[in-house]
């Protein structure tokens, strides 16, 4: 390479290798278990797949498709994240609109009530109490309701809406908006990067949530996929049942499906989606987390 000293020849090799090795870390446990959902079971109970699969067979994927169980937890944890993500994003965005203006009375104790919040909790007894006498206990709702606030993402909008420009909201009151039509027409337009940054955290969490549908709900129609899939992964653990599949394939009858194969069929079923939508919001992600976390 023309202007550049062994040093820097050696030092640019050096970070590439470290970023390779990087990306493979963490892309190959991801692409290990797409290779092992799409193996044939009775193959893959030999062990020794790892890059590409020896014996190409979707059974398992047709297995989890077609499982009503399944299915319907996926329209569950659809709906709680659909239906959660937005309400969460508004009820944040209009507690933080207020508390980023200066002139709001106890603008300073009701801040720091919030806060409180973040380092002191009741419990898990107490909070299943809480969510029992607001009847939201085997609902739907019990997803969507207890997380409509985040004193986090609260703290990162507020930040955000803070290093606006107060002549924009000062003129347009001027001109006779009401604080609704600055914060519907200016502020929320302004706000996207930051907003699309916590809608993402948010559709996550909704999304990768198990435990409150584990805890909060008895009803298996209302059980979310990730509650499924935790069901699933604990299947086929204890020794006997090892102990039968290893004898299936020393007798090599050959399987449809196994308790590997399901499992990482499934995992990869609830992992593709929400991994698909990070593309399209990239590039809010890394402009809301800089300039909602850096006061001026």
């Amino acid at each position: 390479m023309r202007g550049k000293s062994t040093g820097d020849v050696l030092y640019t090799g050096i970070v590439y290798l470290f970023l390779i090795a990087v990306v493979f870390v963490t892309f190959y446990p991801f692409w290990n278990v797409f290779v092992l959902s799409v193996n044939s079971a009775s193959d893959t109970i030999k062990g020794g797949v790892y890059f590409w699969p020896r014996e190409l067979n979707f059974t398992s994927y047709k297995e989890i498709l077609t499982d009503h169980e399944i299915l319907h937890a996926v329209w569950v944890t659809v709906a709680r994240t659909v239906i959660g993500t937005p309400l969460t994003v508004m009820v944040i965005s209009l507690l933080a609109y207020p508390l980023s203006s200066r002139e709001l009375a106890f603008r300073r104790p009701v801040t720091l009530y919030f806060i409180f919040t973040m380092y002191f909790g009741g419990g898990l007894i107490p909070y299943y109490m809480v969510l029992k006498n607001l009847y939201l206990i085997d609902t739907f709702w019990v997803f969507v309701l207890p997380g409509l606030m985040n004193v986090f993402y609260m703290i990162l909008v507020r930040t955000f809406i803070e290093q606006l420009p107060q002549e924009i909201s000062e003129s347009a009151k001027i001109d006779g908006a009401n604080d609704l039509q600055v914060y519907f027409r200016i502020i929320l337009p302004l706000t996207t990067p930051v907003l699309a940054t916590i809608a993402l955290f948010t559709a996550i969490g909704h999304w990768n949530a198990w435990f409150d549908s584990y805890v909060f709900t008895y009803k298996s129609n209302l059980k979310t996929l990730q509650a499924v899939l935790v069901k699933i992964l604990n299947q086929y653990q204890t020794g006997a049942m090892v102990s039968d599949a290893q004898k299936l394939a020393d007798s090599s009858k050959r399987l449809a499906v196994s308790s590997d194969t399901i499992r990482m069929a499934a995992t990869m079923v609830a992992t593709l989606p929400i991994v698909m939508v990070y593309p399209f919001l990239q590039r809010y992600f890394v402009k809301g987390m800089t300039l909602g976390s850096v006061k001026s």
